[in-house]
């Protein structure tokens, strides 16, 4: 799948282009419908296939105070829309002059760079442009104006639940990594990259590899059971650990200010990862987090802590 930064990279030739336009964070299943009818379209009308998304939350900068943490982070969405099989992605750069564009203008604009639209897919609660200006109802109208199709799909319920990013949030949020996996229609998992730690698990025998994860939903603090792959890795099951994963502020160490932390000890591994990227798939809550009264304390319970991971494989 090509990556555009801007639409005019994709050469008009003839053939109509068809929109999935969306923030598309998690990619879940009711995103899953408007990207499969985008797709089809493009079989359809011998089109292709384009993904519109943006390389932030708009909320990063209309409304800043209200940025909600995020299911993926960017690299993480890109990889799951790229296995969609669309032809390309345009990665709209969300910066406030950005935002000052109108909903009509954005799609005046696709238009006029792409040469020729097919459809544009969305969902039917889908605001966009400056003010909210843009929805389904502009998008009929502008349909009818420059003769492309409008799919304003409604959203999924699954078990009489909408599915949505908002609830999945919420189920991440309380540890319910279940019952988010099966609104994404993929297991629950966490990406991030590799940065340096103060290497104090290595000190304990225990080394550690500690993912960024800052602006991301997480479930509670604690300690689980899980499995780690590299996103790198040819295939799912190469390169691909069990682990024990400490979520938290490390109180037993912990000297200045709380600071939260992603850290996972992979069994079996002897090896560098620093600037690799991870993808961590919650399997079992150990226990809480807690203050130990001394170091060997704490060592010793992590090597209970890797014994009961072990015990979930």
């Amino acid at each position: 799948m090509r990556l555009l930064r801007h639409a005019a990279e994709l050469a008009p030739h003839g053939r109509p282009v068809c929109l999935a336009i969306g923030v598309f964070d998690g990619v879940h299943l009711g995103h899953q419908q408007i990207l499969r009818q985008t797709l089809a379209d493009a079989r359809q009308h011998d089109g292709r296939a384009l993904i519109v998304t943006f390389d932030r939350h708009p909320n990063a900068v209309v409304a800043p105070d209200r940025v909600p943490p995020q299911i993926y982070p960017l690299p993480q969405k890109l990889r799951t829309l790229a296995a969609t099989g669309a032809d390309a992605l345009l990665l709209c750069e969300f910066t406030p002059e950005f935002s000052r564009q109108t909903g009509e203008a954005f799609i005046r604009g696709l238009a006029r760079d792409l040469g020729r639209l097919g459809s544009v897919g969305v969902g039917a609660d889908f605001v966009f442009g400056h003010r909210r200006s843009g929805d389904v109802a502009l998008l009929r109208r502008l349909g009818a104006e420059l003769g492309f199709q409008v799919h304003g799909l409604a959203a999924l319920a699954l078990d009489g639940e909408t599915v949505s990013s908002t609830r999945i949030r919420a189920a991440i949020q309380a540890g319910n990594w279940d019952a988010a996996g099966q609104m994404l229609g993929r297991p629950y998992a966490v990406a991030g990259p590799v940065v340096a730690g103060d290497r104090l698990g290595r000190q304990l025998g225990f080394p550690t590899a500690n993912l960024a994860v800052t602006g991301l939903a997480l479930p509670p603090d604690g300690v689980y059971a899980a499995r780690v792959r590299r996103m790198d890795a040819p295939s799912p099951d190469a390169d691909s650990w069990r682990a024990v994963l400490n979520l938290g502020v490390r109180p037993t160490v912990r000297t200045g200010a709380a600071e939260r932390r992603f850290e996972v000890h992979l069994l079996d591994f002897d090896g560098d990862l620093y600037d690799a990227e991870l993808e961590v798939e919650f399997v079992a809550r150990l226990r809480d987090e807690r203050k130990l009264p001394s170091l060997a304390a704490l060592q010793a319970q992590i090597a209970a802590d890797v014994a009961a991971a072990r015990a979930c494989f």
